[in-house]
């Protein structure tokens, strides 16, 4: 009796993950990109790191931003600053690749260049497999 009682709970209780997964990945933040970036830079904060064990080291199921990217842009600069050992994986139009920061950055790690218009989901790792609070730059300017 208690068995029949576990096979009617247990397919609920899948749908309710599934249905509250979604609804994670629908409140990630997401803000649109032009030739115009205003503030310049754009500062964002979060929490570093996360349960998924990734090549690009411990992050969230869900990204941390969601960039829209509405026109080519010859030239953007991502910024992260963080204690602990950060990383930065980025999954958009052009594939998906991991930024490390290296024993010099201080826990800073940079990536910039020409970025193609399109979505870029944005997870910010931990190596060290703990979670720090970050800062997330986005700019046009160069140094």
């Amino acid at each position: 009796m208690k068995t029949l009682r576990l096979f009617k709970f247990v397919p609920a209780a899948l749908t309710m993950s599934l249905v509250l997964t979604k609804a994670g990945f629908a409140q990630t933040p997401q803000i649109q990109i032009n030739q115009n970036l205003q503030p310049d830079p754009l500062i964002l904060n979060g929490q570093s790191g996360g349960s998924v064990k990734s090549n690009c080291g411990n992050i969230t199921a869900a990204p941390n931003q969601v960039i829209q990217v509405t026109e080519s842009l010859p030239y953007l600069r991502l910024t992260v600053e963080s204690k602990g050992q950060p990383t930065l994986l980025i999954d958009g139009p052009g594939g998906r690749f991991c930024v490390l920061a290296d024993s010099y950055s201080g826990g800073k790690l940079e990536l910039s260049g020409y970025w193609q218009p399109g979505k870029y989901l944005l997870f910010v790792g931990d190596l060290s497999q703990q979670q720090h609070s970050y800062t997330l730059s986005i700019s046009q300017q160069k140094k």
